[in-house]
């Protein structure tokens, strides 16, 4: 009888060699980046970045191009674990110790159950339809409800109707973005990036500091986005994700295969499995550089653009921005743009803040849900009773049910005397993430697949950074990172 040949990673169930499956083209249209994309491009792209261009001039987006870099390599760091075992990175960090994937679920359900993103996308759509924001937001809530439990397997349907949404926004701002800026605000934007070390002394204040740090942050997904992103590669197929079933909508529950309690590693003494890694490798990194990268960097410049030209045309624009009043900012901007192509362009620019709440809205629900089915299943004892996608829906309809009561009852982003904490534990999630990186990727991964010094040095840095800042913040300006 031949001997299963396993890999042992911390203290759980050892994960049994399989053959990693042969990798795709580098150069492909879609990817689980969308989800990223979809949960990254919101708030901070379209409009506290252009806030502090208006602020403090275009110089200041070299700190985004750090900031959104930083992430491409995280994301990249995600990747490795998730594609060299079909785990997840909750998983990795319960191999490491269990309280921090504890940390983990726990910090989801507090920061990430409140509808924000979807009231602020559908009270840009009741400017352009007229249709009151709760019952749009309500309406939206349980239509995004059905379609994951009909959908037969949920990851395909949100990938294709996250890249038509997400290909709508990137189009649709450049060209708008075309039509009302001009070279001088284009030429400001994109050298700007290259202004280094660039830091106006009022960006010191302790109005203006924590603002900043947040905005560096928060350049790309934030929180726990880049940790979802995990599950979202391994029901791709991606690597040995290809071993993992995936996870079908309630209605197709029963055609789920039974989820392993672990994942699987590959042969990392074999040469030819090496050369299959490092196809995924690149496979991974261009949709990283391209996919990532390229479209938040795009969607940014654009946005940025909008808020010049919106501010030149109206300086009452400029004031709304700087004075931090979004709601005002933004139906100004449409107005403006209104006032300069026509009725439909103001309607347009609404459009697309809706379009980033649908984005965000459709992104988070499916990664909340998901992250904490994963978590379930694997680490609450008497969870495997059940399937994955039972789960998957138990969280998704419990989000869907909650917030609409909080839409109707309460504020959408939380009460008002714990948004401070909800923004702590969020950056302090990203400090802890780069933590668990290292320890995950270094300690639970055979050597011919860690990362080299550079990346440890550039992930320590994130480390460092998220959580270095945001301490700074809190004891030298009492705030946390806004």
């Amino acid at each position: 009888m031949t001997e299963i040949r396993v890999w042992k990673a911390g203290r759980l169930e050892p994960m049994p060699i399989r053959e990693l499956p042969e990798p795709p083209s580098s150069v492909h249209l879609l990817g689980p980046t969308v989800f990223l994309v979809a949960l990254g491009v919101g708030i901070g792209e379209s409009y506290i970045w252009p806030r502090l261009v208006l602020v403090f001039g275009p110089g200041i987006r070299w700190l985004f191009l750090v900031g959104v870099s930083l992430q491409a390599v995280v994301m990249l760091e995600m990747a490795r674990y998730a594609m060299a075992t079909g785990e997840s990175i909750f998983s990795g960090a319960a191999r490491v110790a269990k309280p921090l994937m504890w940390f983990f679920f726990a910090t989801a359900i507090l920061v990430y159950i409140w509808p924000g993103h979807l009231s602020a996308g559908a009270s840009a759509l009741e400017q352009v339809t007229g249709i009151p924001w709760v019952v749009s937001a309500c309406i939206g809530l349980l239509l995004v409800g059905v379609a994951f439990t009909l959908a037969k397997v949920i990851y395909n349907l949100l990938e294709k109707v996250l890249s038509l949404l997400i290909g709508l926004l990137v189009v649709g701002t450049a060209v708008v973005a075309s039509m009302v800026g001009n070279l001088s605000d284009l030429t400001g934007t994109l050298t700007g990036m290259l202004h280094f070390g660039y830091f106006p002394e009022a960006a010191m204040s302790a109005t203006w500091f924590p603002i900043l740090v947040g905005a560096i942050a928060f350049a790309g997904p934030s929180g726990m986005q880049q940790m979802w992103y995990t599950l979202h590669l391994r029901d791709k197929g991606a690597g040995m994700g290809a071993h993992i079933p995936r996870i079908r909508g309630l209605r197709h529950a029963d055609e789920e295969e039974a989820m392993p309690s672990r994942g699987f590693m590959f042969d990392t003494d074999d040469p030819d499995e090496l050369r299959k890694w490092k196809g995924w490798r690149r496979w991974v990194t261009f949709d990283a550089l391209l996919l990532f990268w390229g479209i938040t960097m795009l969607v940014t410049i654009s946005f940025t653009v909008l808020a010049q030209s919106a501010a030149r045309e109206n300086p009452d624009v400029r004031h709304l921005i700087e004075s931090d009043r979004r709601e005002a900012a933004l139906s100004a901007m449409s107005d403006t743009f209104s006032a300069a192509g026509g009725p439909m362009l103001g309607s347009v620019f609404l459009g697309f803040i809706a379009l980033i709440g649908l984005n965000a809205t459709l992104g988070l629900f499916d990664s909340f849900s998901r992250g904490q089915a994963d978590m379930t299943y694997h680490f609450v004892p008497g969870a495997q009773r059940f399937r994955m996608s039972h789960l998957y829906a138990a969280f998704l309809w419990g989000l869907i049910i909650f917030a609409i009561v909080i839409l109707l009852f309460g504020p959408a982003h939380g009460p008002d005397a714990i948004l401070d904490t909800l923004a702590f534990l969020s950056a302090f999630a990203m400090g802890a993430y780069c933590v668990v990186l290292l320890l995950v990727n270094n300690r639970m991964l055979p050597k011919p697949i860690r990362p080299n010094l550079l990346i440890n040095l550039i992930i320590g840095f994130g480390a460092v950074f998220y959580l270095g800042m945001l301490f700074y913040c809190l004891f030298n300006y009492g705030v946390v990172v806004s």
